[in-house]
């Protein structure tokens, strides 16, 4: 351990905590980051599509991804299919264990240090310093740093410990990689018997190997193991002895994500697209706030919880509306029953209105809420229009 003070402290080495190593570290500050597990991306719960405009802003290229992706199908409770394509790619599967890699070493060459198979047990604000308790290869050490980051997930005690709250509602995702035959397109299924409130996937990253998995909001095991068995009753996988991954996936914001000489990102600070669970580019943003925010607090030595509270003013003014729109479309996917969900088919699939929706070049993948605006044009005709009336109705099967 060459120096146990450092200016900030960054608790997780993720997709967000590194890139915010990095911006502190490119600013001139001294930065440790603490990852438990002994090297980046390692045995990630995480699917890692990411749009062209993520990589780009991350600084990263294609060389950490697995697959790319132009055309996806959508399957309804029934099996009804649903497909949409574009000319260009719309979004790359990262390798996790690549991407997170690149990232710290990004960090790492502006002289951000890493410790690996080191968690951080405790912290301690004082009026001078904060102390981090870490237990670094079984050994345990005690840091200071004149300010912390949260980037370690959002299921910790620590953000509640140091008065940011507690997030109390979650999805959970499970994912697993399997040996697939012929799956090459990207396929989303709805339906209560998948994937209850929410949709399951299966997203190719090899000719022979794809990722498959789900959102919900219990049962995550039995209902990924279902759907493992199914893909190799079908003939699609071929074994359904798999290590299935589960992560906690945040559905709302913890009171505060500042505090005393604390900052939280990533999903420590719910910064997580809530209806598709992906965390990755609304994590980088919010990184790249808190990176700012905190370098300008360290510049005038004041860390104070007053001064830090205009992270959470930015990045909600950054996000919020995004965060708001995919919180509606959530809601509204939960209390869908499978006669919905087919019906909302049937008004997208109905003169090519989802393929022209791709199409008008007003689509994001990483911001939602324009397929919203997108789709009113649509009128009458628009889905999200349509299921307010279905749900008046309480149309079932």
């Amino acid at each position: 351990m060459s120096d146990p003070h450092y200016d900030v402290i960054i608790v997780g080495a993720g997709p967000a905590g590194s890139y915010a190593a990095y911006r502190l570290a490119s600013s001139g500050h001294r930065v440790a980051v603490f990852e438990e597990k002994s090297a980046p991306g390692i045995d990630a719960c995480c699917t890692g599509i990411v749009s062209s405009e993520c990589l780009e802003s991350l600084g990263l290229h294609t060389d950490v991804t697995l697959a790319r992706a132009d055309s996806a199908r959508f399957f309804a409770p029934s099996g009804k299919c649903l497909r949409v394509h574009t000319d260009k790619v719309q979004a790359y599967v990262a390798d996790r264990s690549l991407l997170d890699s690149a990232l710290a070493a990004k960090a790492q060459s502006r002289g951000a240090q890493y410790f690996f198979s080191s968690s951080i047990r405790d912290v301690v604000p004082g009026k001078e310093s904060i102390q981090a308790e870490a237990r670094c290869s079984d050994t345990g050490e005690v840091f200071t740093a004149r300010a912390v980051i949260l980037a370690n997930g959002c299921t910790t005690e620590l953000p509640q410990k140091l008065g940011l709250g507690k997030v109390k509602r979650f999805l959970i995702g499970a994912q697993t990689e399997l040996e697939t035959r012929d799956i090459n397109e990207i396929e989303v299924h709805f339906g209560r018997k998948v994937a209850p409130g929410s949709f399951a996937w299966l997203v190719p990253v090899s000719q022979d190997r794809a990722y498959a998995g789900l959102l919900t909001a219990s049962d995550a095991g039995p209902l990924m193991q279902r759907l493992v068995d199914d893909l190799v009753r079908k003939g699609r996988a071929t074994d359904r002895h798999v290590k299935i991954r589960q992560k906690a996936i945040p559905l709302e914001t913890p009171a505060r994500s500042y505090g005393d000489r604390v900052l939280a990102i990533g999903d420590a600070a719910g910064q997580v697209k809530r209806t598709t669970g992906g965390g990755i580019y609304f994590g980088h943003l919010g990184a790249g706030i808190a990176a700012e925010v905190l370098d300008a607090a360290l510049k005038s030595d004041d860390l104070s919880m007053r001064r830090l509270a205009a992270y959470q003013k930015q990045w909600k003014a950054r996000l919020g509306r995004e965060l708001r729109r995919g919180q509606l479309a959530r809601w509204t996917l939960t209390r869908l029953s499978d006669g919905q969900i087919e019906r909302v088919f049937d008004v997208l699939g109905s003169n090519g209105i989802a393929q022209n929706m791709v199409e008008s070049g007003d689509i994001s993948f990483d911001w939602h809420s324009k397929l919203v605006l997108a789709a009113l044009r649509y009128g009458s005709a628009y889905p999200w229009m349509r299921v307010r009336s279905l749900l008046s109705r309480g149309g079932g099967p």
